[in-house]
């Protein structure tokens, strides 16, 4: 993985200095509040509803132990025994303190970390393939494109303020696991008829309060020019996108706007300008950093394994475990191990201190010392050798790790809503774990198949309720807490944006709306047809009917049954 040069050192040790004085100078009252404002949100500091969050970067969701390690020790120090991973492959604290954000910022420095650019309109983290480097249908690594735009977007001057946040997404393999079509700009690797390397790219895409999919602005990007072509796409957002209006202001709306053909005629315009200038890839600089993603030191593992199969055979809650968590590796013998966060009982996405130091040691035991934070929530050990599985099962279950859940109902995308964000007009965390409890049946699971179901609290949708096969956004209703459902989303190579299916729901009738699309689903399909195949084929009619056929009856808060 990529490690800090002199440059990266020295840049995040003056930030932090910078940072400690911002401190020093609120806490005594020589910056006022909206003064230190945007100085704490270039350094990922948000003030939510009970205390300050701090966002720390991982970029491209990519973690040694070490840093996980360090994870762990801020959420017992600093925090109340947790951390938050989110939808952009980074972690959140929810309890800190002001006066000792600048030891936190130092300590992760210590393990070349920082918080940089996770929040204000700038570039934020670039997001990509849990499974780069290992996954069987790879066609290109694309960590070491990631890194080459996180240093190129890192303090750009001239992109530090631009209209709105902006989120770049990086796939390299034949199935998109970045969810590219939901980014600012979207990156795709691609192999043309000659077999060179390129990427199709895809801009304007994103979510809110316009959910819009990304259009081609280019269908074979030669990997050379992919920066200045990226600069080239950003100088057009920075010079023309609206800056009067914050619902309005991302590249999504000046694309839909213009349209992609006046979009991609004057990015081509900027381009000439700059496509052969010094932001030219060279062979020289790929391989430089492609030197930090070499693979490890793999064994030569033979494929025959009686013991493994035996178990696998003779264990169903093991098996079942391998269905569902574990990937396919490109190197034989091995294998990707998905770690889920979405215990029934739990937030989604929240780990305790003990587990992130627990991940920490698999990583350094069974998987090189790595992990890597998957955009739906949960951490990947990508390197376990397949005669060590079910050791690592059994530690992981262990520690609350190892729900077989992975793709289906309960391994759920959700923000933290209104327990904590002060954007946020209703609670989510409280929906998913009612909707947990009542699906917690595995077996019902499993049966159902693949399903995804995201929650978001606001219409901001950072739990990316638009591509969830079921989407569930948090409305104020009257100053009321009130849930809109949508079906039909989907990330991946066939992403589309969810229709809603009428009025919105309490949260008490939540879990028995979901019940009844399922209902729907399980009447409707044809064999093995997943949910999202079934809600594409018979249209959202069917479903809205039946959940609104009958009054949902649901528990009174004060112990009475209702119709609500």
């Amino acid at each position: 993985m990529y490690r800090y040069d002199q440059y990266d050192h020295q840049i995040v040790k003056e930030r932090i200095a910078q940072y400690r004085d911002q401190v020093r100078r609120r806490l005594s009252d020589e910056l006022a509040e909206d003064e230190f404002r945007i100085l704490r949100l270039q350094n990922g500091l948000y003030m939510q509803r009970h205390a300050y969050m701090l966002r720390v970067a991982v970029p491209y969701g990519l973690l040694s132990s070490a840093q996980m390690r360090m994870f762990g020790h801020i959420a017992r120090k600093y925090d109340r025994g947790y951390g938050h991973f989110t939808t952009r492959q980074n972690i959140q604290f929810n309890w800190i303190n002001l006066e000792e954000t600048p030891d936190i910022l130092t300590e992760l420095a210590s393990v070349e970390m920082h918080a940089i650019q996770t929040s204000g309109n700038c570039i934020r983290n670039t997001t990509s393939d849990e499974l780069a480097g290992v996954a069987a249908d790879e066609i290109v690594d694309p960590r070491p494109y990631a890194e080459i735009i996180r240093e190129w977007s890192t303090f750009h001057p001239e992109f530090a303020y631009l209209p709105r946040k902006f989120k770049i997404a990086i796939s390299g393999a034949k199935e998109d696991r970045a969810a590219t079509a939901v980014h600012d700009i979207g990156l795709h690797v691609i192999k043309n008829e000659q077999g060179e390397i390129g990427f199709r790219v895809m801009v304007g895409g994103g979510m809110g309060r316009t959910p819009i999919l990304g259009s081609e602005i280019c269908a074979f990007l030669p990997w050379q020019h992919v920066m200045t072509y990226l600069e080239a796409i950003l100088r057009v957002y920075n010079q023309y996108g609206r800056r009067d209006n914050i619902y309005k202001a991302r590249i999504k709306i000046l694309v839909k706007a213009i349209g992609i053909e006046e979009y991609r005629r004057q990015v081509e315009q900027e381009w000439l300008d700059i496509k052969d200038g010094p932001g030219t890839v060279t062979e020289e600089e790929l391989h430089r950093v492609a030197a930090f993603f070499t693979s490890p030191e793999y064994e030569t593992l033979s494929a025959d394994n009686a013991d493994f199969e035996a178990k696998k055979a003779d264990d169903k809650a093991f098996n079942n475990w391998l269905k569902r968590n574990v990937k396919a590796h490109k190197v034989p013998g091995y294998a990707a191990v998905v770690l889920s966060c979405k215990k029934t009982g739990v937030p989604p996405g929240d780990a305790t201190a003990e587990q992130l130091d627990f991940m920490a040691y698999l990583s350094d035991r069974y998987s090189f010392g790595e992990l890597r934070v998957t955009h739906e929530q949960n951490v990947v050990l990508a390197d376990v050798k397949v005669s060590d599985l079910y050791t690592v099962w059994q530690e992981a279950k262990a520690h609350g790790l190892a729900t077989p859940n992975i793709g289906l109902l309960t391994d759920m995308i959700c923000c933290p809503g209104g327990d904590f964000c002060s954007l946020a007009n209703a609670k989510s965390i409280p929906i998913a774990e009612a909707i947990a409890e009542r699906f917690d049946n595995l077996d019902f699971q499993h049966d159902i198949g693949d399903i995804e179901l995201n929650i978001s609290g606001c219409i901001n949708a950072c739990g990316h309720h638009h591509v969830g096969n079921i989407g569930i956004l948090g409305v104020d209703k009257d100053g009321a807490e009130w849930y809109q459902v949508s079906i039909g989303g989907a990330q991946g190579n066939e992403s589309s944006i969810g229709k809603i299916i009428g009025p919105s729901f309490s949260a008490h009738q939540m879990p028995t709306v979901i019940e009844r699309l399922l209902q729907v689903y399980v009447r409707d399909r044809i064999e093995d047809e997943r949910f999202i195949d079934t809600a594409r084929r018979i249209g959202v009619a069917p479903f809205k009917e039946h959940v609104y056929a009958t009054p949902i009856k649901v528990a009174h808060p004060k112990g009475e049954d209702a119709y609500a």
